[in-house]
């Protein structure tokens, strides 16, 4: 059809604007394919849905002049359309330009570029081992050593406001594990479900770059070839595993040598029902990281990078969330339910409750703590520290920091 509106693409950020100047719905790119961010003002909200790839521009134009009340909105259309155009927030060729370009880039790099460094954390070696000793304030720097510790879980969210948490994880770790591959099961935001993206690249931060372990990579491409998404681009933007390699490489140098593994949705079993592992692609997945750290469970170490709920308005709710308050009282008990069933190392029953009401906490650590359970039967959990927060004011977040323990 002539004229048809290309359609916005299904992946973007949207939230509202932070700017008191400037209000209405702001929007990014959280795949970083373009680094433009736009606010759509209050009145050219409701024209987003008209670019479904269906709709035309004369639905656009006959929209705008009933919202304006003017029969001219030819400069504003136009404006519309090329904004979100330039962008690359549409579904066309801007678009996929955009997209090749990034992925051939991560693709052709040896080393996978931080994508946080200068927002979520320092970008500068001075300022980010500053930040890391105010985080880390108040720990035990000697803890005892613990001859049943296998791992640990620790935040994705925002160091700025985990903190205390991520301190209460890495607080665990002893000079002894400087020398194991760190397997860091990271949540896949942005990745295809019930996959598992892996990649041989260094990760590189502020302090150099963090070996990734290219053996232990190799095998479980061998081995479970159709589970994974090898050099997964997810890898460039996601925030859960690089956010674990700065606090690790904080404790035992840059050097330090990590396994990171994207774990995608579980959202088939969540939502059709049956256990993750149903899916012949993870359970073949399942089997040879069991397999693998099965033959190197004297050299390696588990590192979780997990969130949990996420309530309030920016999450899809229709109430406003405040941390330990109203409706975040029974969110903590229902956290603290599925927690229990973590220390005690039951997969199936920590399962049963993510499937709940198809999981309406919106757990984003869920697949790779399954993922954990099944790889790791026997080993139970200690919470020691559970929190929650508001990442803006109407929505929150939910966390803990995790020892992971052998019987």
């Amino acid at each position: 059809m002539a004229g048809t509106l290309p359609r916005l693409r299904l992946d973007l950020d949207f939230m509202p604007s932070p700017l008191e100047d400037r209000p209405g719905l702001l929007v990014r790119d959280p795949m970083h394919y373009s680094p433009a961010m736009l606010v759509i003002p209050p009145f050219l909200v409701r024209c987003l849905e008209l670019f479904d790839g269906e709709s035309t521009e004369a639905d656009l134009r006959e929209r705008l002049v009933r919202l304006t009340g003017q029969l001219d909105v030819g400069d504003v259309l136009r404006h519309l359309v090329e904004a979100l155009g330039s962008a690359g927030f549409l579904e066309d060729e801007t678009f996929e330009e955009l997209k090749n370009a990034r992925r051939k880039a991560f693709a052709d790099s040896p080393q996978r570029i931080p994508a946080h460094a200068g927002s979520a954390y320092p970008d500068q070696p001075g300022d980010l081992r500053s930040t890391m000793d105010e985080w880390m304030s108040g720990a035990d720097g000697s803890p005892a050593p613990n001859d049943g510790l296998v791992g640990i879980a620790a935040p994705h969210v925002s160091p700025a406001g985990g903190w205390e948490s991520y301190r209460d994880a890495y607080r665990l770790l002893t000079p002894a594990y400087g020398d194991r591959t760190f397997i860091i099961l990271g949540t896949s935001h942005y990745g295809a479900p019930d996959r598992f993206g892996l990649t041989r690249k260094s990760f590189l931060t502020p302090w150099g770059e963090a070996q990734t372990d290219t053996a232990m990579v190799d095998f479980l491409a061998r081995r479970a070839s159709a589970s994974i998404e090898m050099e997964d681009y997810c890898h460039s933007v996601e925030h859960s595993i690089e956010f674990q390699v700065v606090f690790l490489q904080s404790i035992y140098g840059p050097g330090v040598k990590v396994l990171p593994i994207l774990c995608g949705s579980f959202g088939r079993s969540i939502y059709l029902g049956g256990q993750p592992e149903d899916t012949p692609e993870v359970k073949q997945f399942f089997e040879a990281l069991g397999e693998l750290v099965d033959r190197e469970a004297h050299r390696t170490f588990w590192v979780l990078g997990i969130d949990m709920a996420h309530m309030g308005q920016r999450y899809g709710d229709n109430f406003a969330a405040k941390e330990n308050e109203g409706r975040m009282a029974e969110v903590a008990s229902r956290d603290k339910d599925r927690i229990e069933k973590i220390a005690a190392g039951d997969p199936e029953g920590f399962w049963d409750e993510i499937k709940r009401n198809q999981d309406d906490l919106k757990w984003c650590g869920s697949a790779p703590l399954y993922t954990f359970l099944r790889t790791r039967p026997g080993v139970k959990a200690h919470a020691h520290r559970y929190q929650q927060w508001n990442i803006d004011e109407n929505s929150v977040v939910t966390f803990a920091a995790l020892s992971l323990q052998k019987d």
